[in-house]
């Protein structure tokens, strides 16, 4: 358990019990993660049987704006290894854009070649995917329905492989495996593709071996149609309809099975700001989901670890905002010298207890997953470790939107048909801005070195790389967010010229990318300054006191005593919100003068003399405490008046950059609509 010091005041005690419940319950959520990992590792083989007759089943494609991807899922289906006759393939198309007529053209040829293939069309986008979803079951045929989201494909001998495994009625769906075909891509496809099989892998496995409610992912699966209308249907309520739906079915009864062997492969965001939105709609939609279902898991008669499972899924995104707040914290109660070692003065095993727990752990995991791969995956889970960490600040801002009930657009993750390593995507349509939350993520990223400076200079350094870790995260997703909105200018005469629009919002987003760069550097070199000129003077004074502890000249002390005294501020208490004595450079002043006192006294008297030995130790006793006392005024001189008045106009301006940004944008959307 972690001991403190004596707590100053009432805020630090209050900050100090906040930050150890934080840690307590981020903590439980990591130990959950683990006993799924055992769980996962049971042998427990899904039951399949052949098929003695082949059934009817319906496939749903929805599609909203996806012209690089579309007829590349449509073809997929289309050349399953099934009859004809038993497959109805319905395109649930919302596009406004030219996906239209892709799929227009696409789905008559099909029609031509004898495929009971429809272009299903609505009048208007209400309830998005789940809506287009619930439109389509009034024309669904057979007993099952398949689902495929617009950036995946499907192997020819999916729908065989899938529906063997409805061996039992109370089976209501089968979710399969994603795969990525574009994992090697980049290090942010990478950590995905990491983060999606340890779902896959660990957490579905282990539902789908034991009790645990498993959630459907939305596509790559097959839902048994009386399944879909007994538990009510899709509802338009939340943002992941796939997650509310499967919960509403096993608390119906019915059971969930999961195929590690059937692997569809789909195609990862390579722009940052798609990947974003999908996060955020991910962790919005799943405390949506907990407000919507908790109450309901509670009331019905399954296994309390059932319930607890439930509790864990639904709510796990809430760690986002606790790291948050807790990365918050750190800085300041190691500024208030609060002790948080696991073991009192052991900080060689806070560390160690930080390792075993986070990365050591989960390389273990990564080398028995991935036995000839592993070392591949590891460096990816490097990758993901930067990713989560940067990532913290979008799904928080999700998580509140939940919270107050804020309504939002479902906005999909764009793709733009990237397989190859040589695929470009930055000239293609759909690629997303930079939004308001980058502003957030830079400042995290400046507040945490700060922090890093202020772990140091408390002698704590040891706590330095792990808020470098977030550091690195935060300013790592804000760079791919901006850089990600800057697009190069095409060099294939093959490709399209673009719009005046499209020049001018590549002119704006390079224009905002500089803005904010010089605010970077200009943040770094007034940091540099005011470091200069405001903490380095108190090193060198500390520096001077060491030298004095161990000096035997009262004539060298003196002079070292008055170039201290020169080195530190005169009058002030750097602690301007709860000032404490130790900290009021006044009586830190006041103390040389005595010591420059006793020094000119001693320098008359003999060095055999007892008084002379008194005086030295004085002396030496007072240098400590002074050194002492610089070391606790040292990282409040960067929380200064000025600094924090320099933060906030520094602030403003990047707000005034994205204002702006953002009234162009309005601008040319406009102009867009209107075209």
């Amino acid at each position: 358990m972690m001991l403190s010091h004596t707590l100053p005041n009432p805020l630090i005690q209050f900050l100090w019990n906040l930050f150890i419940t934080i840690a307590i319950v981020i903590t439980l959520y990591t130990c959950n993660f683990y006993y799924l990992v055992i769980l996962s590792r049971q042998q427990k083989k899904s039951n399949s049987v052949e098929l003695k007759e082949t059934p009817m089943v319906t496939i749903h494609l929805p599609i909203y704006d996806e012209k690089y991807v579309a007829a590349r899922l449509v073809n997929a289906v289309c050349a399953l290894d099934y009859p004809k006759e038993k497959l109805c393939i319905q395109v649930l198309d919302d596009s406004d854009d030219e996906t239209y007529d892709i799929l227009k053209s696409l789905v008559a040829d099909y029609q031509k070649k004898g495929f009971d293939i429809l272009h299903v069309r609505r009048g208007n986008r209400k309830g998005y995917k789940a809506g287009a979803l619930r439109h389509a079951m009034k024309f669904a045929k057979g007993d099952f329905v398949a689902i495929f989201d617009a950036d995946f494909i499907p192997p020819s001998w999916f729908l065989k492989k899938a529906l063997s495994y409805f061996c039992k009625p109370e089976i209501g769906f089968v979710q399969c495996r994603w795969g990525h075909v574009n994992e090697k891509y980049s290090a942010l496809t990478k950590a995905q593709a990491l983060s999606l099989d340890f779902h896959f892998l660990i957490e579905q496995k282990a539902k789908s071996n034991t009790h645990l409610f498993m959630n459907f992912n939305g596509t790559a699966g097959v839902w048994r149609r009386q399944c879909i209308e007994d538990s009510g249907g899709w509802h338009t309520a939340t943002l992941v309809e796939d997650l509310d739906l499967s919960y509403r079915a096993q608390m119906k009864g019915w059971k969930c099975v999961f195929i590690p062997d059937i692997v569809v492969n789909a195609e990862l965001p390579v722009q940052m700001n798609a990947a974003k939105r999908q996060q955020f709609r991910w962790a919005k939609g799943s405390i949506q989901c907990a407000i919507k279902l908790l109450g309901d898991v509670v009331i019905k008669r399954v296994p309390i670890n059932t319930k607890i499972q439930a509790f864990v899924q639904l709510t796990r995104h809430i760690v986002h905002p606790l790291v948050l707040i807790q990365f918050l914290i750190l800085p300041i109660l190691l500024a208030a010298k609060i002790n948080l070692y696991v073991i009192s003065g052991l900080p060689l095993f806070t560390i160690i207890a930080y390792l075993a727990v986070g990365p050591v752990a989960y390389v273990m995991i990564i080398r028995e997953l991935w036995e000839k791969s592993w070392k591949s995956k590891a460096v990816s889970y490097l990758y993901l470790v930067f990713y989560s960490a940067g990532m913290s600040v979008n799904n928080t801002i999700a998580v509140f939107d939940a919270l107050f009930g804020k309504k939002n657009e479902f906005l999909r993750t764009p793709k733009f048909g990237i397989i190859k390593n040589s695929d470009d995507w930055r000239d293609k349509a759909y690629a997303l801005p930079f939004t308001k939350t980058t502003l957030l993520e830079i400042f995290f990223g400046v507040y945490g070195i700060i922090g890093m400076f202020i772990a140091i200079f408390s002698n704590n350094p040891i706590f330095a790389p792990i808020l470098g870790i977030q550091v690195v995260g935060f300013l790592y997703i804000a760079y791919l967010s901006i850089s990600h909105s800057t697009f190069k200018k095409s060099k294939s005469r093959n490709m399209p010229v673009r719009t005046k629009n499209e020049r001018m919002a590549n002119t704006y987003y390079k224009a905002a990318l500089a803005g904010i760069i010089g605010l970077i550097m200009l943040g770094v070199v007034m940091a540099f300054e005011e470091y200069n000129t405001a903490v380095y003077p108190l090193d060198e004074a500390r520096g001077i006191l060491f030298r004095i502890q161990t000096a035997a000249d009262p004539q060298v002390i003196h002079t070292e005593l008055k170039n201290v005294k020169e080195d530190l501020p005169k009058t002030g208490n750097p602690v301007w919100i709860f000032p404490t004595d130790s900290t009021d450079f006044g009586k830190i002043q006041e103390d040389l003068n005595d010591m420059i006192s006793t020094v000119d006294k001693i320098s008359s008297v003999s060095p055999d003399s007892a008084a002379y030995h008194t005086g030295m130790y004085n002396i030496h006793m007072m240098s400590d405490v002074v050194i002492r006392n610089i070391i606790d005024a040292t990282p409040y001189m960067y929380v200064s008046v000025s600094n924090i008045l320099f933060g906030c106009i520094w602030i403003a301006v990047i707000i005034g950059i994205f204002a702006v940004l953002k009234k162009k944008r309005d601008r040319l959307q406009s102009f867009e609509i209107s075209e």
